[in-house]
């Protein structure tokens, strides 16, 4: 057994290394999946498995532990932000804009709550922003926090604050503080979960986007003898008039065709519009005593993915499928949201489209754009580490502000993040794949998350059980409670009573706004429901971002 002696002992060979990085994340992994009173610290059991290999003296050698921890963090932030991207600009639209603004409430009170905290214990802002990253469970922000106090101190571990330390320590009351806000709002508001949920269905039942089909028979006068592009025309938004049943034939429609008395035209459109159709065109009819179900017509509808590069340069209008192969595009899914297309669309790799006509036409429609399963599921390995090189570049621009002694930097955490997001809303425009399946982007994220938080953890053991027994530890403990708490309280509130959220709403909105996953699963759990998700998912990507931006300037502006 001396082999094993000799391999455990030598903490620089690479084979060491890889052990305690794999039993580390091996372990984290597995007690993450432990709930206790239903609640569970998830993958964050990767720092603290990270912080008990460190005390039993498993350490490995400092120059990879900062390569893995900050490797793991670009991989981490950049796959997050492919994984946002999409929808970070849709979600300022409508009611976006208000969730927004509460998320923002939320971290402008934690950033004032820091301050105050700074002045009145006289705390150094190097830890105390560890404390915060804690607090709000944002790893992101750690990372980017820590890459700025190394470019403060110019890489000197001697008199930079231990950011992990105090990160671990007020960690577990991140978790906790955001669920005993939720039931300490819920027993003080007296909530009937049954209630909110019927309030939330009727509240966003008006803004739901259902992309529905029906059929209209033609009775308006103002109406015959003119080019289906008319109603085009009248109606201003997108919907597509695929299809028309003329005197019991179906035909394919197109802008140029000439509108004829008790003509059936079956629409695709957003299910709200129904009643403007009905005003300018006729009467509703049943879809089946026109258009049979596909099986039986002569027409079909077919979903086909997007694969074929050559198409990602052109609009729907230059590629003009319906000119070519007598088929119309009715429908676009494109990362998890479905829309009516323009004519100015240009689609990107991986979008779905539901295609209407012939299925021999169809066929050839399919080919040319691809629809290839195999390329849908084959990485695109070089346009990830392309963007990820784009990212550093750009984290690595300093940006000088007068009265700061030191440039800004997006780092390592901000500028992937940045270039992700731009890459996957606007990548499409100018033939940059971006598309990353949802099952590689998840593996490639948790791959970076494991890594980033097994280094840290590594790192705070030195001094992590000295800092609890004997050091500052449970005085960080009760910072961290104050973090937690205070903008959550604050945030809850002017929801509850200034915007006039549900409950339910309010629990998706701070699970968000702190970027907590396991708070987010408790939330489901307890109302048996995915709408706080909704809102979730709504803040997420601002969220993120702003936190990862907080934790870097609170470092220039005030260590």
């Amino acid at each position: 057994m001396e082999w094993l002696w000799n391999l455990m002992t030598n903490h620089e060979s690479v084979a060491y290394t890889v052990i305690v990085y794999s039993v580390v994340i091996a372990v984290g992994v597995a007690l993450g999946k432990i709930k206790i009173f239903g609640i569970s610290f998830g993958i964050a059991w990767v720092l603290f498995a990270g912080i008990a290999m460190a005390e039993l003296g498993f350490t490995v050698n400092p120059h990879i532990q900062h390569f893995v921890k900050e490797f793991g963090l670009i991989l981490f932030v950049y796959t997050i932000g492919l994984q946002v991207g999409p929808g970070f600009f849709a979600s300022f639209q409508k009611e976006g804009i208000k969730f927004n603004l509460l998320a923002v409430l939320s971290i402008v009170s934690c950033v004032l709550t820091v301050i105050a905290i700074h002045y009145i214990t006289q705390t150094d802002m190097g830890t105390l922003v560890g404390i915060m990253s804690g607090a709000v469970t944002n790893t992101p922000g750690l990372g980017a926090a820590q890459a700025t106090l190394e470019d403060v101190f110019k890489g000197d571990p001697a008199t930079m604050p231990n950011l992990s330390t105090a990160y671990a320590v007020a960690y577990p009351f991140g978790v906790l503080g955001i669920i005993l806000v939720m039931l300490g709002l819920k027993a003080f508001l007296k909530v009937n979960l049954d209630v909110e949920k019927r309030l939330n269905s009727v509240r966003h039942s008006k803004d739901q986007v259902v992309i529905n089909r029906f059929a209209i028979k033609v009775s308006n006068p103002a109406l015959f003898g003119k080019k289906l592009s008319v109603i085009k025309q009248t109606l201003d938004f997108d919907f597509t008039i695929s299809r028309m049943c003329r005197k019991g034939e179906i035909i394919l429609a197109s802008a140029d065709t000439l509108i004829e008395e008790g003509d059936i035209v079956l629409i695709v459109a957003n299910q709200k519009e129904n009643e403007k159709f009905l005003t300018l065109i006729g009467d509703s009819v049943s879809i089946l005593d026109y258009f049979p179900d596909v099986k039986d017509m002569r027409y079909t509808s077919r979903r086909i993915n997007v694969t074929q590069r050559a198409i990602f340069t052109k609009t729907l209008a230059e590629l003009d499928v319906r000119k070519r192969f007598g088929v119309t595009i009715t429908r676009v899914y494109r990362a998890g949201i479905e829309f009516v297309p323009a004519a100015d669309t240009k689609l990107q790799f991986g979008d779905t489209i539901t295609v209407i006509g012939d299925e021999s036409h169809i066929q050839l429609v399919s080919k040319e754009f691809g629809n290839s399963k195999r390329r849908m599921q084959t990485p695109h390995i070089a346009e990830l580490f392309m963007g990820i090189t784009l990212g550093v570049l750009l984290g690595s621009i300093p940006f000088a502000i007068p009265g700061i002694p030191v440039p800004v930097k997006l780092g390592l955490a901000g500028g992937p993040l940045i270039v992700a997001i731009l890459i996957s809303r606007y990548g499409g425009k100018f033939s940059v794949t971006h598309y990353v399946s949802q099952s590689a982007n998840l593996m490639v994220r948790e791959i970076g998350i494991v890594l980033f938080l097994a280094s840290v953890g590594l790192d705070a053991g030195a001094t992590f059980i000295e800092t609890i027994l004997h050091g500052q530890g449970l005085y960080w403990m009760c910072l961290g409670a104050l973090i937690t708490l205070i903008p959550l309280i604050i945030t809850s509130l002017v929801a509850r009573f200034k915007a006039k959220l549900d409950y339910l709403g309010i629990c998706g909105l701070l699970s968000g706004a702190s970027t907590d996953p396991p708070a987010l699963a408790f939330a489901n759990d307890m109302s048996n429901s995915e709408i706080p998700a909704l809102t979730y998912a709504s803040v997420y990507p601002l969220t993120t971002f702003l936190r990862i931006m907080v934790a870097q300037l609170l470092i220039v502006f005030f260590v």
